[in-house]
């Protein structure tokens, strides 16, 4: 898939993800590295990189000559912290399909987003992707990001993790979101990519994004086969 994160970082985030689905317990000891590169299926190397990143972020404890220990972190952020939609059975790796980018005006009944005063600007960037789970279609995402924060994108640097994307090239980063979770009718820009037809009642989530200077910045619709995947928020 376009702009494919490397295979020890996605290892990583699937294994995020089983913790945070309660798939992997607090304190509870992994498999040797030669097992879990095995079921894996990546050299004992490529496994080492993806558990060290899980130290990292704060989700893993190494203990010499006892074993790799799972550490529920209040705080870790990982690449995917801000994808609410899983398997039914919980967790799964998530990956995008980029349709395409279109710099455009804000159309008519668009919410309201962006800056204020004199950095105000009228048009945005909008993103149309599939969304995966373990490689199955689950949902249709369309993300509209302001233009003030960059004036062109060029789609060749846009990675599997939008928000990846924006702190590494854009020098912005999402920091909380806002969800409004209801049932739309399916978009019929994206019926040669999905599943179910234009026109079915789906899932629904508006999203507002804020920056790490406090601006919403981003506004994105997302629809989800609820038989394929179910929206999960987890408070603590």
């Amino acid at each position: 898939m376009h702009g494919a994160l490397p295979v020890y970082i996605q290892i990583a985030e699937l294994i995020s993800r089983q913790i945070s689905a309660g798939h992997l317990l607090d304190g509870q000891r992994l498999p040797t590295e030669k097992i879990m590169a095995r079921e894996y299926g990546v050299a004992v190397g490529t496994l080492r990189k993806s558990l060290a990143r899980l130290v990292e972020l704060g989700l893993l404890v190494r203990r010499q000559g006892s074993g790799n220990y799972i550490q529920r972190g209040e705080h870790a952020a990982s690449i995917y912290s801000f994808f609410r939609l899983e398997l039914p059975t919980g967790g799964g790796l998530p990956s995008a399909n980029l349709l395409l980018v279109a710099t455009l005006a804000k159309p008519d009944g668009l919410p309201d987003f962006g800056l204020g005063g004199a950095a105000h600007v009228d048009f945005a960037h909008r993103f149309r992707r599939v969304r995966f789970l373990d490689g199955d279609a689950v949902a249709l995402e369309e993300i509209w990001l302001d233009g003030s924060v960059t004036p062109k994108i060029d789609p060749a640097e846009v990675s599997q993790s939008l928000y990846e994307f924006y702190k590494s090239q854009l020098g912005i980063w999402i920091t909380r979101a806002e969800d409004w979770v209801s049932i739309d009718a399916l978009p019929d820009w994206a019926a040669d990519q999905f599943h179910l037809p234009a026109g079915t009642m789906v899932g629904y989530v508006e999203r507002f994004g804020w920056s790490q200077t406090n601006n919403k910045v981003e506004f994105s619709r997302t629809w989800f086969d609820h038989n394929a995947a179910r929206y999960v928020a987890r408070l603590k």
